[in-house]
């Protein structure tokens, strides 16, 4: 499938001189949507993951039903006061700004594998932001999945050493 072909475009957001790709359009496609979740599906189900981590709010999107197939967890990571209890905290710089982000102190079971899922990478801030939440937790991280990534932007390299999987690169 020709996923490509149903990302849409959109110069000049969220501000001037950004190419934001926008994946809702790949996503209200059904073949579409099934092509992303059997992709990952396919790529991860020999991994035994414990826990999708799944990125705000994109990854929701991807992270439920992939945790679905795989037989894992789903464990949101959210905006600030999203989540109601107590939450370990990240601050981080974004490619138009900075962010938060939180996650359950609880969330994540001792020596557990887990999987981090987005939509896209681009600076790799938000998913190099979740690897600091993550390193809060004695898991072990096995990897990221992106639908697309933006190579321009040198992402992955703020990330660890582990497999970073993306469908899509621009």
């Amino acid at each position: 499938m020709d996923l490509k072909s149903l990302i849409r475009d959109i110069p000049d957001f969220p501000e001037p001189g950004i190419m934001f790709r926008d994946i809702t359009t790949s996503l209200q496609d059904h073949q579409g949507l099934s092509h992303v979740v059997d992709h990952f599906v396919n790529d991860f189900s020999a991994q035994e993951i414990d826990y999708i981590v799944a990125i705000e709010s994109r990854g929701f999107i991807l992270g439920a039903p992939l945790a679905y197939h795989l037989g894992a967890g789903f464990i949101p990571v959210r905006k600030p006061g999203k989540l109601p209890a107590q939450v370990h905290v990240v601050d981080y710089q974004i490619e138009y700004g900075t962010d938060r982000l939180e996650i359950h102190q609880d969330a994540i079971s001792q020596g557990s594998k887990v999987l981090v899922v987005d939509d896209v990478i681009a600076t790799g801030g938000t998913a190099a932001a979740t690897t600091k939440l993550l390193e809060k937790f004695d898991c072990d991280l096995f990897g990221f999945a992106f639908i697309v990534e933006l190579t321009a932007l040198a992402g992955r390299e703020k990330l660890p050493d582990v497999p970073v999987h993306s469908i899509i690169q621009y």
